[in-house]
């Protein structure tokens, strides 16, 4: 990995380097995605049914294109049982993590004759888009529909992409069913995103889209926003290890990888008060890749977006930090709490030496659903918010509205909106005439 001695220009170009990785960033994907939503939009099934004959070379109909029952109960006999363990152990743990998330609604009765509140109802239904193909992630599925369900949200719904035989990945299937929900498709790509802000004649529209997928369900989900809501436009992983002498550089080198074989574009940078350690991370990762089977994936991202940053000071090792605002931020120095009260931006942040990032993707119990690229300056990890909405709730009595009518009515006029100071006016009109 490359050893950087941190300057204000070289933040500066690193900076602009990983913001090339931003969705936002691929407008030549955007028109060809543009068409795929016109097209299901206008055509529905028909649509999804070619485009999924394109781009997954499978034949789906109306008939076959929602999985089964049957189909769910084979896909869960051939799961190992060693992993359906580890699946439900992780499921308590994602469940019992965001049921402290929930919110309720409240009202505040005051003796003037006001009651104000907010009123908390959870969304009708929400979709969950799921990558597929060869690959499965059933910690994707978990972390998207556990937060839904703990919600309260009534139809959950669930699509992803089928292998070359027809059929969902049996660990999906079978995460999903854990997680609570029967009702999933086999569509994916930027068609699946469309059917569900639209609905077609095999799969009813939902209020909210949720989860991670390639680049054109990246800008599907971008486009769609405003007739449904979206969790965010997910970018490439990313992880940030601020250390200092005190850090293991096996450790700092293994987590630093754990992110860089995702994906050629993922990102992973050390910041760091010691140049030995820098040489030494720098080392180890080298060794490590030469060792792991995605050797090639993890090269080029590292090439690419790999950076080991040495600072002068811890003081401006955390200001790089807050100005990367990076998804995953593991603290590994000798006061990591410390240096925690100091984060202001990060996805989801891992303290000392035996946190690494791993735990969260799968086990620890909070979302792995992070903003990328920056966002996390000023977006959360996906929760129980996500699937909820606040409506106020606002009452008052005729001897409450005659105390303050005046003053309502004055900063209408203040606007020049007269109707609106009528609207109050008319209530006491009898007594002013």
């Amino acid at each position: 990995m490359r050893i950087v001695k941190l300057d204000e220009a070289s933040r500066k170009n690193i900076l602009a380097d990983l913001l090339r990785r931003d969705p936002n960033q691929y407008g030549t994907y955007a028109d060809t995605v543009q068409t795929i939503i016109d097209t299901v939009k206008r055509d529905r099934d028909k649509a999804v049914f070619a485009y999924t004959r394109e781009f997954d070379h499978v034949e789906i109909n109306a008939s076959n294109i929602r999985v089964t029952e049957q189909e769910i109960e084979e896909a869960i006999k051939e799961v190992k049982p060693e992993l359906l363990e580890v699946m439900k152990k992780s499921l308590k743990n994602i469940r019992e993590f965001h049921e402290k998330q929930r919110q309720y609604s409240w009202f505040d009765s005051k003796p003037n004759g006001t009651i104000l509140g907010q009123k908390v109802t959870a969304l009708e239904s929400a979709g969950v888009y799921v990558p597929g193909g060869k690959a499965a992630y059933p910690s994707s599925v978990l972390m998207n529909i556990i937060p839904a369900k703990v919600a309260g949200v009534d139809r959950i719904v669930m699509v992803t992409p089928p292998g070359k035989d027809g059929k969902v990945n049996p660990v999906t299937l079978t995460a999903a069913r854990l997680a609570g929900v029967a009702e999933v498709y086999k569509v994916g790509g930027a068609q699946a995103i469309a059917a569900l802000a639209f609905g077609t004649e095999s799969i009813p529209r939902v209020d909210k889209i949720v989860g991670p997928g390639n680049i054109f369900v990246a800008l599907a989900k971008k486009a769609v926003y405003g007739h449904v809501s979206i969790d965010s436009i997910a970018g490439p992983s990313e992880i940030l290890v601020l250390a200092d002498e005190s850090a293991n550089p096996r450790f700092v080198a293994a987590d630093l990888l754990s992110q860089a074989e995702h994906d050629e574009l993922a990102s992973s940078i050390l910041v760091t008060t010691s140049m030995e350690l820098a040489q030494k991370v720098s080392e180890e990762a080298e060794r490590f890749t030469s060792q792991l089977s995605r050797s090639d994936i993890i090269r080029k991202s590292l090439d690419q977006y790999g950076y080991i940053l040495v600072a002068e000071s811890m003081k401006e090792a955390i200001e790089t930090v807050n100005e990367i605002a990076p998804e995953h931020l593991e603290i590994v120095t000798r006061n990591p709490f410390e240096d925690m009260t100091k984060i202001r931006h990060a996805g989801a942040i891992f303290i000392g030496e035996y946190s690494s990032e791993p735990l969260g993707d799968y086990f620890a119990g909070p979302n792995h659903v992070l903003p990328t690229n920056g966002t996390a300056r000023f977006f959360s990890a996906l929760s129980v918010d996500d699937f909820i909405k606040k409506s106020s709730i606002v009452y008052y009595s005729k001897e409450a509205l005659h105390e303050v009518h005046q003053d309502v009515e004055a900063f209408a006029n203040a606007e020049y909106l007269t109707a609106h100071a009528n609207s109050v006016k008319v209530r006491f009109e009898e007594e002013e005439s």
